[in-house]
Formats: structure tokens, sequence, C-alpha cells
């Protein structure tokens, strides 16, 4: 029995090691939105209690080693402005994910994100608004406590990073910074709150782990992108996460 658990867990590891890399690859292209294929991989493999704790530990270590690739181009102002409101929404978000689960919050996120891609693909005025620095404060709390609730958000601020002004490598350095300083003050959370085990760092380790090659491959890809075809990318990687969300949900979708 014990050698049937043991070859279970390696094979768990050896699944969660090789998609962690595709999708730590495909996520550098376009911006984020590793979590969307991640989270039901890890609910299915492990668990939903697991998600949280495990995607949390393997998007801090990908994250991290992903801005020190392009730690010259991180934007630290507006880092200033998001971290404060992203540390407090982390901490509420973990807090509260230990009796409150909104899988209605998802269909919510979903419908945001293909809103998104409607407006910017029609030419809408708001897809020209010009998003401030400080306006990262309040949607990084609000962004950071659905985060700790159900695990990712998704690509959801990718739109004000690219209204700020950020493009290709300054985003992704400033975004992955902001995300690894977010799953870092939740793992915390989830250790001091009670609901993080050796088990879940073990598995999540794996998942960041997997991005060290993938992320050297991606920042090759990324140099010849333009910044055109990267938004073009960003904004197909929204309308993916949208309608991948609200499939998730379907079954609560038609209950309404």
């Amino acid at each position: 029995m014990l050698f049937i658990q043991e070859r279970l867990s390696l094979m768990v590891l050896l699944i969660l090691g090789t998609v962690s890399c595709v999708v730590w690859f495909f996520s550098m292209l376009a911006g984020g939105g590793g979590p969307l294929i991640l989270i039901p991989l890890v609910s299915a493999l492990l668990g939903t209690q697991a998600v949280a704790p495990v995607v949390t530990t393997g998007m801090l270590v990908g994250n991290a080693q992903r801005s020190l690739f392009f730690r010259s181009q991180i934007d630290w102002s507006l880092t200033g402005w998001y971290l404060p409101g992203a540390i407090a929404g982390a901490v509420l978000g973990a807090y509260c994910y230990r009796w409150v689960h909104l899988e209605w919050l998802q269909l919510i996120i979903g419908a945001c994100l293909l809103l998104m891609v409607l407006n910017y693909f029609c030419g809408s005025r708001l897809s020209h608004w010009q998003c401030r620095a400080w306006h990262f404060l309040p949607v990084a709390f609000i962004n950071a406590v659905g985060s700790g609730l159900v695990g990712s958000t998704g690509p959801i601020m990718n739109p004000m990073y690219l209204s700020y002004g950020l493009l290709k490598e300054e985003m992704i350095a400033t975004k992955s910074l902001h995300k690894a300083v977010l799953h870092l003050v939740k793992l915390a959370a989830y250790l001091a709150f009670g609901v993080l085990s050796s088990e879940h760092l073990r598995y999540g380790l794996v998942i960041g782990l997997a991005g060290i090659p993938a992320n050297w491959l991606g920042k090759q890809v990324l140099a010849q992108m333009s910044a055109q075809q990267f938004r073009q990318v960003v904004f197909g990687l929204i309308a993916v996460s949208g309608l991948w969300m609200l499939w998730q949900q379907r079954q609560l979708l038609i209950g309404l």
C-alpha cells in the first residue's frame, strides 16, 4: 500500500511539473494567466482545499524568479502604490478563506474579463482611458481579496497595466514582482491561519521550480514580439480566461 501511495505521489509531481513548465512559458508571452490552468489541475489531483495554498506557493516561486530576470525594467513608482493595497487585501482574503468559498465570484470575474475584451476590440472610449499610478491602490486591494478567496482572479489587472503604459518586458517585470509579494503575504497568512501544510509546500515548489527553464525560454521569444502583438496576445488571454471561468462554474450558471 505504501509503495502504491509513493508511486501515485511521484506521478502527481511529474504531471504538475510538466504542465507547469508549459503554462509558465505561455504565460510569459501573454502577461500571466497560468493559475487558470493550474487551479483546475491542482483541484483534480489534490482536492479543492489544496488549491489556494499550493498554487500560491508555486506562483510565489515562479514570479519571484521571473521578476529577477527583468529586474532592471521594474516600475518602482507604480509598485509603491500597488503593494499597500495588495498586502492588506491578501491578508484579509487569506483570513476569510477558512470559512468563505465564493464560487459565484468566478462568474463575476469571468464576465468582467469578457467585457474588457469587448471594450478593447470595439474601440470604446474606455479602451483609451489613461490609468494613473494611484488607481492601483484600491484595485490591488480588491483584487488581492478575491485572489485570497479563490486562488486567482486571472489576468483581470492586465488592462490596467497596459493603460498605465507598460508593455512587454516592463509589464512582465513589474507584474511579476507585484505577484511575488502578493503571494508571499498570502502564503504567510495561510501559515498563520493554519491552512498550509508541508505537503502543500512540496507540490507548490514543483510548480514554481518548473518555471525556471520556461521563463528563460519565454524571455527569448518575448524579445522577438512587437508591442502590438503582445497587446493582442494579452487580450486574447483575457478572453480565454473569461470563458474558462464561466465554464468552470457552468453548473452554478445553469442554476441561476
